[in-house]
């Protein structure tokens, strides 16, 4: 196999694209640490990260709070076709939408369980850390 065929089979890394909105995030996953925006004026938690608050439209008042860890499962689909080939020998696995018990929702993989037996909507799930490098840590989730 020359390189450049090598490098194809590669799992991309995360590419955050606004990385200064988003650095907060990676940085705490790399600590094993959970944390989602949540709004100063409204208390709101919310996911995705972005420049005001959803709920009462806030730009200048958010920051980054831990959050529990623990969550449900709300919908997933089983990839058994990955799109990239570096993911090829992790199939089968689980796309999911989990809501954290702070209520938002927020896209992952469910992890440490046979995804085709034992994922059910609703399941009870807690946070997992997956360093995927020294300079990348993703969020997944496994049953709790």
């Amino acid at each position: 196999m020359t390189e450049s065929n090598a490098n194809v089979s590669l799992k991309p890394e995360p590419r955050p694209e606004v990385p200064d909105l988003t650095m907060p995030f990676w940085e705490a996953a790399k600590r094993h640490e959970l944390v989602v925006p949540r709004c100063t004026p409204c208390n709101a938690f919310f996911w995705y990260p972005r420049e005001a608050c959803p709920t009462c439209l806030r730009s200048d008042s958010w920051d980054w709070a831990t959050v529990s860890g623990n969550a449900r499962l709300h919908t997933f689909t089983i990839v058994r076709q990955p799109l990239h080939p570096g993911f090829q020998e992790e199939v089968p696995y689980a796309f999911a939408v989990v809501q954290l018990d702070e209520g938002v929702r927020m896209m992952s993989n469910i992890v440490d369980c046979d995804v085709i037996e034992d994922i059910q909507i609703d399941m009870k799930l807690e946070v997992k850390f997956d360093d995927i490098s020294d300079e990348w840590t993703l969020v997944k989730f496994k049953p709790a």
